[in-house]
């Protein structure tokens, strides 16, 4: 960040300026008793040289480990123009336009964002974002119950291959609103969502059926079965999706009949991992629905001039009136987040989205083939998958990524807790970030912890 100091002069006019004969004289409203003389324990000060080394000193401290940890947020490259852009003052301080029609600048972002999400998801229109993937995913349970009125159950069904978090987050944000989560098993053999399971609800009142896709596990469902099951019972369809790879695989709006509801995590879209957080969720319906979308919704028109201009169009909100009746909860997108997603989709364009997806594709695949290769490790699922991959080991996971830790390498997703019916299963995903000499070491590594754990 920018910083020009300022000189003592400096200082002495704008004190006389507004009439102050001293900075002290600003704050005398402090008891002096609170007042303390000097600051003991402050180091002396450091120029510009000094700090940038003690800074690249204790950036060393904290090391760079290889990441081969996907379930739902990636480590991918972000092109420097991206951050350099969104820091800029006039994105990194916009908020979200309470006095919308003075922020055009960020009424056009938004705007690019709901279009190149839309184009994404392959679906009529895009809200203005949503906290993360996982609240993303709860509100659009919430919308299904609003839009399926001939339904009275507020049953949702959702396969366990949907991203456990998101089927939790769902549960506390919509379970006291009487929506009920009921899970689908998936197929032991390959990952996918049991179309026995849906079977077995024919005949029952269902408000919405959910898929994701991929699912958690990387595995690509066979989404124009399931969404047609649903579609000829009139069932809404809800998508949850990974954004990279709809530039690679067939969209929501193109499944079997079309999804009524996409929704999915944007981090992959030029937001880094930053410990969790913070993220955005996005959100894609169909037209006939757009009034049951939570948030806010940013459209292009003409002002009486016939100059272009953006506004909003949809500001279906909490705060203003009718709280007891509100669409949603939503009391602000993530605007900087979003800002960079729209940076970074514009810099990288439908072929270079195409290229880094393709290429995650292709690194999870070497991944794979590398580690089953080891004794001792082998494939959980037999079918396609995109950029992640579940792995069984002989034995129990956690010590064996803690054995990879300590040599630098962040093996993979621990998935005994949630999947205890899976064994002792490892997640692991791989980016267009990782090279043949990353897998190389990764496959070394974990070839070491696993001997070493059988010599213990």
């Amino acid at each position: 960040m920018a910083f020009i100091p300022h000189t003592p002069e400096d200082v002495a006019q704008m004190l006389a300026t507004i009439g102050v004969a001293s900075l002290e004289q600003l704050f005398d409203e402090i008891p002096a008793g609170l007042a303390i003389g000097s600051l003991s324990g402050v180091p002396e000060a450091l120029n510009e040289m000094q700090i940038g080394r003690l800074m690249g000193e204790r950036a060393q401290l904290d090391g760079r480990a290889l990441c081969f940890i996907g379930a739902g947020a990636y480590e991918h490259h972000i092109p420097a123009a991206v951050w350099a852009i969104a820091t800029r003052g006039e994105y990194y301080s916009a908020y979200t336009p309470y006095q919308a029609e003075a922020s055009q600048g960020t009424l056009q972002t938004i705007y690019e964002f709901q279009t190149m999400i839309a184009s994404l998801a392959g679906l009529a229109v895009a809200n203005a974002s949503l906290y993360d993937g996982a609240s993303a995913f709860a509100e659009s349970c919430l919308m299904a119950v609003r839009m399926n009125r001939k339904s009275r159950s507020k049953r949702i069904l959702a396969a366990r291959s949907v991203h456990p978090h998101y089927r939790r987050v769902a549960r506390a944000t919509a379970g006291h609103q009487g929506l009920k989560l009921e899970e689908l098993a998936y197929d032991a053999r390959s990952g996918r969502t049991s179309l026995a399971a849906l079977a077995a609800h024919d005949g029952e009142d269902i408000t919405a059926v959910a898929i994701q896709h991929p699912n958690f596990f990387g595995v690509l469902e066979d989404v124009d079965a399931l969404a047609s099951w649903a579609r000829a019972r009139g069932i809404p369809v809800i998508g949850i999706v990974n954004p990279t790879s709809l530039a690679l695989i067939k969209p929501p709006g193109e499944w079997a009949g079309g999804a009524d509801i996409a929704v999915g995590e944007g981090q992959p879209l030029g937001v880094p991992l930053a410990s969790g957080g913070p993220y955005f969720g996005f959100m894609a319906t169909r037209m006939e629905h757009v009034r049951q979308m939570p948030g806010r919704i940013v459209g292009r028109t003409l002002d009486a001039q016939g100059h272009p201009g953006f506004t909003l169009t949809l500001q279906a909100r909490e705060q203003h009136i009718r709280r007891g009746k509100a669409t949603s909860n939503i009391c602000t997108n993530q605007g900087l987040a979003v800002t960079a997603a729209t940076i970074y989709m514009s810099l990288m364009g439908p072929r270079g989205l195409a290229r880094v997806a393709a290429a995650c594709h292709a690194r999870t695949h070497e991944l794979a083939a590398a580690l089953t290769r080891l004794n001792g490790v082998s494939a959980v699922f037999d079918a396609p998958y995109f950029h992640e991959c579940v792995l069984r080991l002989d034995r129990p996971v956690a010590p064996v990524l803690a054995a990879l830790a300590s040599r630098g390498i962040q093996g993979g997703f621990d998935l005994a807790a949630e999947y205890p019916e899976l064994g002792h299963a490892l997640s692991v995903c791989a980016t267009e970030t990782k090279t043949a000499a990353d897998i190389e070491r990764y496959a070394a590594a974990l070839a070491d912890a696993l001997r070493a754990a059988r010599a213990a």
